[in-house]
């Protein structure tokens, strides 16, 4: 079951995939988010096709977690109306089950991360949303069993 994981921002979008075992995310790419959430979504789909038909099927999605950014305390910030319309746009356009999942710090972590990694920060900084994407979908892979999820998760 191969997930993709999504980190919404208003001028890029950070992607993660997981393996097809669905047990250990990557991050794979960034782009520029769409003028909405819709326009966001379509990107994300035909990019997820193309990979699909070059891959000659093998990287077909399963599903799709969305972040969803609060603050420390569990309140909504200007993200998360973004982040929400996404995952509704992507279930749309990609017709596959869409999850959203809880992203508090994950872009810190990923720029301590990549900080260790990579001393430029100019890469750092293109690299930064797909690592966050990809430290949000570990963190679902982590929770959910193959067959479903062991514990309550995504939105509180």
């Amino acid at each position: 079951m191969r997930v993709l994981g999504v980190d919404a921002g208003r001028r890029r979008v950070g992607l993660a995939v997981s393996d097809a075992s669905g047990m250990l995310a990557r991050p794979w790419q960034t782009l520029d988010a769409g003028s909405s959430a819709a326009e966001t979504a379509r990107r994300i789909a035909r990019l997820v096709e193309r990979e699909a038909q070059q891959t000659l099927g093998d990287f077909a999605v399963d599903a799709v977690v969305v972040g969803l950014p609060r603050r420390l305390g569990g309140e909504e910030t200007h993200g998360t109306a973004l982040a929400r319309q996404l995952a509704e746009a992507l279930a749309a356009e990609m017709r596959v089950p869409v999850h959203l999942q809880d992203e508090r710090l994950t872009s810190r972590e990923a720029e301590a991360i990549l900080a260790q990694r990579e001393p430029d920060w100019r890469k750092r900084k293109k690299m930064i949303d797909a690592m966050a994407a990809a430290l949000v979908l570990q963190d679902y892979l982590d929770r959910t069993d193959p067959i479903g999820p062991r514990t309550e998760h995504g939105e509180p």
